[in-house]
């Protein structure tokens, strides 16, 4: 019996050693599913990641196992189509990341593996049952997204002292991003911000909202999203140009223009999901394995954005940072 067949017929279970495989001189197949634009420099390098950390467990592409990449685009309808494509394809294991890419696997597979390099809020949006057993088919590791969502606000206090008017920012549409917000809203009542909330669906949505909340708020806290990403040197031109201090998630979101972003690594989480994959295909459950939490943040200024708003970064913060844009 192929191995892709057994997988097909045990209910998720994934019995078939690479000692097995490696004798029968068979590839296994992963699926690949990602949500943003495959163009993406940022995401080249956290695929890379991925792939590296595969070869160093000794998968070696072409021989041992074929990679099967496709890119939603940021079109999170995508998702389903290429996870039901995965399916009638018969891969091995999926990998993917981001909660709305991993549900849409889920919602096409209860039998092959999934795995998710990054995810928000896992046991909040369904995805598992719980960190340490996350039942069914699917595991991987979480960004930690609405446990650090107060930590962003306290930087951006701490950067702009004056802000008193926080707008949260994004695609709500995202569940990830939804909870996040509340998180984020239930962190401003703490801090004593008063907050409102603006939402887009799509990049033509960023101007007008901008414009909208700019009388209403003096600063951005920007969720993290596909969406966000991929349009984030828009947002901080139109948040610099209303003279709007913003805080991030992403690294790549303050080398676009933003003033300051505290979140995971994803090339550490992208890298050490190899591991997870690594274990499934030799033959553990993703029922069994624990969700691994995001362990390595980065703190990220750019104090050129800094500089143009008029802003003076505290030295403290400038001794904590991981990195500086100047």
């Amino acid at each position: 019996m192929r191995r892709r067949d057994f997988i097909a017929g045990a209910a998720g279970a994934v019995a078939w050693p690479l000692t097995a495989g490696a004798q029968r001189n068979e590839q296994v197949r992963l699926g690949e599913l990602w949500g943003g634009r495959s163009a993406d420099p940022r995401n080249q390098t956290l695929l890379v990641s991925l792939r590296n950390a595969l070869t160093k467990l000794g998968w070696v592409e072409g021989r041992t196992i074929v990679i099967d990449y496709r890119s939603a685009e940021g079109a999170f309808e995508r998702a389903g189509e290429i996870a039901a494509e995965f399916v009638r394809r018969k891969v091995d294991i999926i990998v993917t990341g981001g909660d709305a890419q991993v549900l849409a696997a889920k919602r096409a597979t209860a039998v092959i593996p999934i795995v998710f390099a990054a995810a928000g809020d896992p046991v909040g949006n369904g995805l598992v049952a719980s960190l340490a057993r996350p039942g069914g088919n699917v595991t991987g590791r979480s960004l930690q997204l609405t446990d650090t969502a107060g930590k962003r606000l306290e930087l951006l206090r701490e950067i702009a002292p004056g802000v008193r008017r926080v707008a949260l920012f994004g695609n709500f549409s995202n569940p990830t991003v939804a909870l996040e917000r509340d998180a984020a809203q239930a962190a401003t009542r703490t801090l004593g911000f008063d907050v409102t909330s603006s939402e887009i669906r799509g990049a033509e949505d960023i101007p007008a909202a901008i414009e909208q909340i700019k009388s209403q708020a003096e600063a951005l806290y920007v969720c993290a999203d596909p969406l966000v990403s991929t349009n984030a040197l828009r947002i901080n031109e139109l948040a610099l140009a209303a003279r709007m201090p913003n805080v991030h998630t992403y690294r790549s979101s303050i080398e676009a223009g933003g003033l300051i972003s505290y979140g995971p690594d994803f090339s550490d989480l992208y890298g050490r999901a190899a591991d997870l994959v690594d274990k499934i295909l030799r033959g553990a459950k993703p029922a069994d394995i624990p969700v691994e939490q995001a362990t390595k943040f980065d703190l990220v200024i750019n104090l050129k954005t800094a500089k143009a708003l008029g802003l003076t970064v505290p030295p403290i913060l400038l001794a904590t940072a991981d990195e500086v844009i100047e």
